[in-house]
């Protein structure tokens, strides 16, 4: 099925009544079931409302099957051998795509296990943002076979934002564009985070920080997904976690949709080649 895109809405500098907003949403009342620990989670600020991940670019629209049938084990049919998992095509995900995933949720539960963050929830924002890295397009370490660039911020049908990084993540020296499997806007990727030194991280040990590396880029997201002391197994949490990467509704039920057609059964396919 031929996948389409849908322009985002545009985000630029949040003012301080929209941030005074998000941090009043994510403060507010508590269930009298949480704990100490988790209320003060709580009360731990979201990231600034003008750090989105990808600055607004596009996205895919296409939503998983409503009819769904289970994966279900077929042996090979020439004999004894590894199990093969069958099922829609739409529920397999790229082998190294998919460690990514599960290494990130890993990783991030061992230094936030309150954030409560399942590797679904990324590959459902990997779906949407570029198709699970065009399908595995990735090599052997997790980088892009060829880089996954969003269209120009130019402030035409998408946020403005001019050049931050001289051209090195995106190759474009006049406006910034996301990039990468997890499509992180330079800025994002650099700048901002909880010690300032950006979102970027290493998820892959091999001492760089590359959003066009999927491994990288899904840790990254997963921290970003955490941050502000989120309990993503809360659907309020979830749904501003999803909405810093698009302010928008339709974004939003689109992620879900995945994020809860993975949660119900995947099964893992050979790397594409885009």
């Amino acid at each position: 099925m031929a996948a389409t895109y849908r322009r985002r809405l545009q985000r630029g500098a949040a003012s301080t009544a929209v941030a005074a907003l998000v941090l009043a949403a994510l403060t507010a009342s508590q269930a009298p079931t949480l704990s100490e620990t988790a209320a003060a989670r709580k009360q731990k600020p979201a990231p600034p409302a003008d750090t989105p991940i990808d600055g607004g670019s596009a996205y895919f629209t296409d939503r998983p099957p409503l009819n769904r049938p289970a994966p279900h084990p077929k042996k090979h049919e020439s004999g004894p051998g590894p199990v093969v998992v069958t099922g829609p095509a739409e529920a397999g995900l790229p082998a190294t795509v998919l460690a990514a995933y599960k290494k990130a949720a890993s990783a991030v539960h061992a230094s936030d296990p309150g954030c409560r963050l399942p590797w679904q929830l990324l590959a459902g924002i990997g779906k949407v943002e570029s198709g699970q890295a065009r399908g595995g397009a990735v090599d052997a370490e997790g980088t892009t076979l060829q880089p996954i660039i969003g269209p120009q911020l130019n402030g035409h049908g998408f946020a403005l934002i001019t050049d931050t990084d001289g051209g090195r993540y995106d190759g474009d020296l006049t406006h910034d564009r996301a990039v990468g499997p997890m499509q992180f806007i330079p800025s994002t990727w650099s700048n901002g985070g909880p010690d300032g030194a950006g979102w970027g991280a290493d998820g892959n040990g091999d001492g760089k920080k590359d959003p066009h590396n999927v491994f990288d880029a899904a840790l990254a997201a997963g921290h970003y997904l955490c941050a502000g002391g989120r309990d993503l197994s809360a659907q309020g949490d979830l749904d501003r976690a999803i909405l810093g990467y698009n302010d928008s509704e339709d974004y939003l039920r689109t992620v879900l949709s995945w994020y809860t057609f993975y949660r119900k059964g995947t099964h893992e396919v050979p790397d594409g080649r885009g």
